[in-house]
């Protein structure tokens, strides 16, 4: 597509590209909004630098898209509940929030269409986010994977993230429920038709899908972990590096991502707005 309004370089073969030419402080014009849009579809994840924004700006911009979820298990930042905190302090040695590979709030009956993630402080190395393209993980199975997973659908849950028996207090600045509803489950096909680009891709996680509907977690295991393995592999992924006041937006219906912890001894925070999706088919 030839953008008359904003510049986009590809970061990658598979995914993922840097846009320029735009502050996402100031209200943005049709045709500029409509040219990031088409830049999100494009290339499923999207970075913009040097942005400045307040809490209020952050969540103008991802309103453009939609409405915004509030979550149902992190706490919000005062005052703005849309607004989660993601933030792993300098002293904190262990798991960090997002690191594993994963879609976002695939348990709830319409998962988000995709999340704007904004950094107010990086470490001085260390803490890129992977994300990998699910169209691609979907049309490089052979024929026979895809008449099989066609008719299939899968559970999906939030126990294993925030259920009743979850490991309390793990993160210092993150306020994490965890609540007995966390158990309840919710059915999503594997494979999930997106719906403005028509295209077809994976849509299991290792995070929140915990079996194919009808079948056993024994029985499903199997082909879930070659599934997970097989989403995510490099040929699939970009990388991008953090620095501050850096945002990226991903598309939830056709991504995967994973945040990484390597940045021991140093502060990272950033703030999520979620925008919010509809029932995937």
């Amino acid at each position: 597509m030839h953008y008359e309004h904003i510049e986009v370089r590809p970061i990658a073969g598979a995914l993922g590209a840097e846009i320029s030419g735009v502050d996402l402080a100031k209200p943005l014009d049709n045709r500029t909004f409509a040219e990031i849009h088409q830049a999100l579809l494009d290339n499923l994840v999207i970075f913009f630098r040097d942005q400045t924004l307040t809490p209020d700006q952050h969540k103008a911009f991802g309103r453009r898209f939609g409405g915004l979820d509030i979550h149902d298990y992190v706490g919000g930042v005062d005052g703005h509940p849309e607004i989660i905190p993601v933030i792993k302090e300098a002293e904190e040695r262990g798991k960090n929030f997002g690191g594993i590979w994963h879609s976002d709030v695939t348990y709830q009956e319409k998962p988000a269409l995709g999340s704007v993630l904004y950094a107010h402080e990086t470490p001085p190395y260390g803490g890129d986010t992977l994300f990998a393209n699910q169209y691609l993980a979907y049309e490089t199975l052979s024929d026979g994977m895809k008449a099989m997973l066609g008719g299939l659908q899968a559970v999906h849950s939030a126990v294993k993230a925030y259920g009743p028996e979850r490991e309390r207090g793990r993160y210092k600045s993150i306020q994490v429920a965890a609540r007995e509803e966390a158990k309840q489950e919710m059915v999503h096909p594997v494979v999930r038709t997106h719906p403005e680009s028509g295209r077809k891709g994976l849509f299991v996680n290792g995070v929140f899908t915990l079996r194919f509907a009808g079948w056993t977690e024994a029985e499903s295991q199997p082909l879930l972990q070659f599934l997970y393995q097989h989403s995510v592999r490099p040929e699939f992924t970009c990388r991008f590096p953090w620095r501050d006041k850096s945002v990226a937006f991903w598309d939830n219906r056709c991504t995967q991502h994973f945040a990484l912890n390597d940045y021991h001894g140093h502060r990272r925070a950033m703030h999520r707005v979620t925008v919010s999706g509809d029932r995937p088919f």
